[in-house]
């Protein structure tokens, strides 16, 4: 039954890296696809609340759960960003350095996401109006 249980941790692990990556990420996506910013906005708040509530997160939880079950050694008290990524990918000491990396991350793609809608209405009224002028013809 253990397998069943680390099963159950590499799926958790990889939704988690999944989610923190499109909160990281995701907002370039809506350059693509714009609606996906009502996806993004909330992933995004959660990342950050996570960041300054200090709360525990259930992607955490569930896979804490799964390895006490697998015999498996427990996650880093601080959670995942903190067992699988500071200190990993980058030193503890850069932690503040990194968030504020990834919130210009974030707000560039908004950024970019505003002017590609700002330019999209822009040109639909452009064509729209010359349409109009050719149908009066």
């Amino acid at each position: 039954m253990t397998g069943f249980y680390t099963i159950v941790v590499v799926i958790t692990v990889a939704v988690h890296f999944a989610f923190v990556g499109y909160g990281v990420l995701g907002g370039f996506l809506t350059l693509r696809w714009p609606r996906t910013i009502w996806l993004h906005v909330p992933v995004v708040i959660w990342c950050v609340a996570i960041e300054v509530v200090d709360f525990i997160c259930p992607l955490t939880a569930l896979e804490r759960w799964g390895r006490e079950r697998a015999g498996m050694a427990p996650l880093a008290e601080d959670g995942f960003i903190d067992h699988y990524i500071t200190g990993v990918w980058y030193p503890d000491r850069d932690a503040n350095l990194v968030l504020g990396l990834v919130l210009v991350v974030v707000l560039t793609s908004w950024v970019l996401l505003a002017r590609s809608v700002r330019r999209r209405s822009a040109a639909e009224s452009a064509g729209a109006g010359t349409d109009r002028a050719h149908a009066t013809r």
